[in-house]
């Protein structure tokens, strides 16, 4: 029995770790598939109350390794408390998968567990303020295969395959595999249909025409206690960075998310002296900017024509932990500009598959997204926001501080990028590829999820029933 205990600590700890490495900031794809795998396997062959415990352990190693991120972004006590709601989401699915596998002789029952993560995903997406943003399915966001299939589904048709495979192989190395041939053969048939489809999807090589377009960041941020000399150094050199991305071609300059907060008086002055800008390069410039009314705060995204005037105000929906004192805005923006159809929004929006389905719903062809990230998540989020043109359509063009310039296609693959940096900052130019591509996700929205979310009511219901009917668990199960 000791042996036993000890066999299942070291199964939990190893899939703790490899979920760690799956499922963090800077994700390793293929190692998503298989990372539950060990941990599903102690809770199948312990008792309920040691399954909880090894299923806990297992959600707190691979949790904490957000914890430092979570730090930065909210006080301490809700960051350490966020990471254990995470770890007990894991607890939750992992055991309720466990008890229907355990307590249903068919080997179907392995489809608890991916069922269960769907409709967990779905339900964050849809009612949560910071939405699915942990969803198993953004490990899969460097390789892009396997993400084309959220263009049919949304993101739950490859959260559903991520948590099925990892399911059955532990149901067979408790039962066997002679009896889960057949579910395992359907399985990899999935997968194998997955990749196949993501391989015919995507374009080779990547779309090359388009506009040119310059991207431009500095880190430093414009508060109310920066000095002017410094202010003016940072709008000076944001400046000659325009001046030099127009120099070299670029028709559309992007800056990044709330490079300042400023009063209405001075938000004017600050939008005459972008237009001018704008006006004297024959650009279009986009430029992030937070205005504070009487602390009445609204996170804006600007858009000068050519002309000097502005085109467009959008304001931000969806906001971070940081700024929830900043107003939602309602609005989308969706401009032409030559023969390309380009919307606005601004950074987190884009963590959002409605915002996306919205975009592509009204023809966006190529997105433009100032964006702050936090450092430790620029990949995270960078790949997070392309998504959402892999789902919808579009190519995105995602300008962020503390973060990457990023381009990429509506097939997710990264086209231009490189890392942002403080004064002088960094510039990128690069070409969109911005042919707007149809996709079943933007027209049906998430059915899939919702199909997903209605099984597994019905499947915990059922089980119900069968535990109150006192139904045994088949033999050979400890």
């Amino acid at each position: 029995m000791k042996r036993r205990l000890i066999t299942s600590v070291a199964l939990a700890v190893a899939g703790g770790i490899a979920m760690r490495l799956a499922f963090g900031l800077e994700p390793v794809w293929w190692l998503a598939w298989i990372a539950p795998a060990p941990v599903l396997i102690a809770a199948l062959r312990s008792s309920t109350g040691a399954a909880r415990g090894l299923a806990l352990l297992a959600g707190l190693i691979a949790s904490g390794g957000l914890f430092s991120y979570f730090s930065l972004v909210m006080p301490l006590p809700v960051a350490a408390l966020v990471t254990v709601l995470l770890a007990l989401a894991w607890v939750l699915v992992s055991l309720l998968a466990r008890h229907v596998m355990l307590r249903t002789a068919s080997a179907w029952s392995v489809l608890a567990y991916p069922l269960l993560w769907c409709a967990v995903d779905t339900l964050l997406a849809t009612l949560h303020p910071d939405g699915n943003w942990g969803s198993l399915a953004y490990s899969q966001a460097d390789f892009a295969p396997a993400v084309q299939v959220v263009s049919l589904t949304g993101v739950a048709g490859l959260v559903f395959a991520v948590a099925l495979v990892p399911a059955v192989i532990a149901l067979a190395a408790v039962r066997g595999w002679s009896a889960m041939k057949v579910p395992a053969g359907c399985t990899l048939a999935l997968v194998a249909a997955i990749f196949a489809f993501g391989y015919v999807r995507i374009p080779a090589p990547a779309p090359i025409a388009g506009d040119r377009i310059g991207l431009a960041a500095i880190d430093d941020f414009i508060g109310p206690r920066v000095p002017e000399a410094q202010v003016e150094r940072i709008w000076a050199q944001y400046e000659r960075h325009v001046n030099a991305l127009a120099a070299q071609g670029a028709r559309i300059v992007v800056l990044p998310e709330k490079i300042a907060v400023v009063a209405p008086d001075a938000a004017a002055r600050l939008s005459q002296r972008l237009g001018s800008l704008a006006a004297r390069n024959r650009v279009w410039l986009v430029a992030g900017i937070g205005t504070d009314d009487n602390g009445r705060k609204h996170n804006l995204a600007w858009l000068f024509g050519p002309d000097g005037r502005r085109d467009a105000s959008y304001v931000k929906h969806h906001m971070a932990p940081p700024e929830r004192e900043f107003l939602p805005g309602t609005g989308y923006d969706v401009r032409p500009i030559g023969d390309t159809a380009y919307g606005l929004a601004i950074c987190k929006d884009m963590h959002f598959a409605g915002m996306g389905r919205a975009y592509g719903r009204r023809h966006a062809q190529a997105m433009l997204v100032p964006a702050w990230d936090f450092n430790l998540d620029a990949r995270y989020a960078a790949r997070l926001s392309a998504l959402r043109g892999v789902e919808s359509g579009f190519a995105m063009v995602r300008a962020a501080r503390d973060g990457l310039l990023t381009v990429t296609d509506a097939y997710g693959r990264v086209t231009a990028e490189t890392r942002s940096a403080p004064l002088p900052g960094a510039t990128l130019l690069a070409t969109v590829p911005a042919a707007r591509v149809d996709t079943l996700y933007a027209r049906t929205g998430d059915w899939f999820g919702w199909l997903c979310t209605g099984a597994a009511l019905l499947m915990l219901l059922q089980w119900r029933g069968l535990r109150h009917a006192g139904k045994e668990k088949p033999a050979g199960y400890a």
